[in-house]
């Protein structure tokens, strides 16, 4: 055997060995490891349907199902299982996020922002925040999305059951063009995609296109409008609507007919608006009629006002280091004097919190979600914890915020198996230090997270993801079409060296 096969065999081991290390550590080394209890006993449990907390609880898992939940003298435990004490604790379903996304936005500078693919991390800080479910509201990767998926349905990697958006759905060119939307949308179902989200650029005829298209597939549909108000997208048939009043156009005084008008001057006036006015009861009541649902993001608001408490320390540990000097310098201009966007956007998320309130109060199904784009304020995660904070701060007691979490994004997902810690339930819940019916703020004490029946370590995944928002993904490489790209680049330089060196020994040869 001659030595380039020698060195071609050595090289594909060593390619080997890089892609199975590259390609990240399965579900195992995760969870948690005093095992996955099959029963749980003296523990409070808000079970995600509204209901006041109830204590001294005992929950009765089998194959990854809840099969008994009740007053500890009356469920019959298994004989040998194991058991968990939980003593002081409270167990809450798996949050179902409902407006999350698998990659960060970060602003790198005043004109600049980059949006970074961050499905492995943000997989792993959903489950370690106790987010069990997640619904994507569009995507800048949908074949890395998908194939995060696969991974986490096989086992190979951690993280929430997903429910995948297609990518966001715009307008193209100058005039309405229906027919390409509509095909868009049938092209991202045959690929996988189980949702999509309206842009703002969509006007009426592409929105009414993308509705009907979606419906026809049994797909529901979403949408951060713009050109399109509330009214009128619920109208058309749309299903839910992201955000709420606070991106609502068709209060704007100088709105036109699909035609998207500039954030500040719309939310400048909509900040002087009264909540409980003829207009926007009107709205609230179509939506109610529709059946639209509406998604709550305050914690992506926050991140725009002059409040502190939106600025969450442990994001910084997981955002690469290249970023965190900016994410500090954000937060100091956003709490800086006389800025007057965080003032305005301050005055808006106490409207945004009317409008919800208001919204449930008519009868409306709120969802809640994290969004973690803006500038960069909000991680996976520690973003849906905030946003159960703000609902409580909005004036929904715990457990409605809870409910709004976790039951009201199954039911809008048709998921009748999570969302409750009933019995016939997934096995979907977090163990949590504390008890937030009293300090909601317990939501961020999560001292393990089941998933199916198997209970993770939130520490250890947490772990994992130490600076890997933003850091450089030598994945990527392995992934086609780069690893044919790279491939060939290295057989190419292999042969050159290959040849420089047979180069001398043939002029040896013949001196000889």
């Amino acid at each position: 055997m001659n030595s380039p096969s020698i060195r071609s065999v050595a090289f594909a081991i060593w390619l080997a060995g890089l892609s199975a290390s590259c390609s990240g550590p399965g579900s195992s080394q995760f969870v948690r490891p005093d095992g996955s209890p099959q029963v749980m006993t003296h523990v409070r449990v808000i079970d995600g349907t509204g209901s006041p907390g109830k204590d001294d609880q005992t929950i009765v898992i089998q194959q990854g199902r809840i099969a008994a939940v009740g007053d500890g003298q009356h469920v019959q435990i298994p004989p040998g299982a194991l058991i968990a004490d939980l003593r002081g604790r409270t167990v809450m379903p798996g949050m179902v996020g409902m407006h999350e996304h698998l990659f960060y936005q970060a602003q790198v500078s005043p004109l600049n922002v980059e949006v970074l693919s961050s499905q492995s991390a943000f997989a792993k800080l959903y489950l370690a925040s106790g987010v069990t479910t997640i619904r994507t509201a569009g995507t800048i990767d949908f074949a890395g999305d998908l194939r995060l998926k696969r991974r986490i349905e096989s086992g190979e990697e951690p993280g929430p059951t997903v429910h995948l958006t297609a990518p966001f759905l715009e307008a193209r060119g100058q005039e309405p063009d229906a027919e390409s939307v509509a095909r868009d949308v049938a092209s991202w179902a045959d690929k996988g995609a189980t949702s999509f989200k309206a842009g703002g650029t969509l006007r009426a005829a592409e929105l009414r296109a993308a509705i009907q298209a979606a419906h026809e597939r049994g797909i529901r549909i979403t949408g951060h409008v713009c050109a399109v108000g509330f009214r009128d997208a619920a109208a058309l048939g749309i299903d839910n609507l992201e955000h709420g009043f606070a991106v609502d156009t068709e209060f704007y005084s100088g709105k036109q007919p699909d035609v998207c008008p500039e954030q500040g001057a719309s939310v400048g006036e909509l900040i002087r608006m009264e909540i409980r006015s003829a207009e926007v009861y009107g709205t609230i009541a179509a939506l109610v009629d529709h059946g639209v649902a509406v998604t709550s993001t305050l914690a992506v608001f926050e991140t725009f006002t002059t409040s502190d408490s939106a600025f969450d320390p442990r994001t910084l540990t997981v955002l690469a280091p290249r970023l965190r000097a900016q994410y500090e310098a954000n937060r100091a201009m956003r709490l800086g004097p006389g800025n007057q966007s965080a003032s305005m956007w301050s005055l808006m998320l106490r409207k945004e919190m009317q409008f919800e309130r208001a919204f449930v109060a008519a009868g409306g199904l709120l969802l809640a979600g994290v969004d973690p784009t803006g500038w960069g304020g909000l991680v996976a995660g520690f973003g849906n914890q905030r946003q159960l904070e703000l609902l409580v701060e909005a004036g929904f007691t715990p457990e409605e915020a809870i409910r709004i979490a976790t039951s009201n994004g199954a039911r809008f997902l048709r998921e009748d198996n999570i969302g409750t810690v009933t019995a016939g339930a997934r096995a979907d819940l977090v163990v949590l230090r504390g008890n937030p019916s009293v300090d909601i703020s317990d939501v961020r004490h999560v001292e393990w997270v089941m998933k199916d029946g198997t209970a993770y370590d939130p520490d250890a995944l947490i772990a994992a993801t130490a600076g890997a928002i933003g850091a450089w993904d030598g994945t990527k490489f392995l992934r086609w079409p780069l690893n044919a790209l790279t491939g060939m680049v290295i057989v190419l330089l292999s042969l050159w060296i290959w040849r420089q060196r047979a180069r001398p020994r043939r002029h040896l040869g013949k001196a000889a």
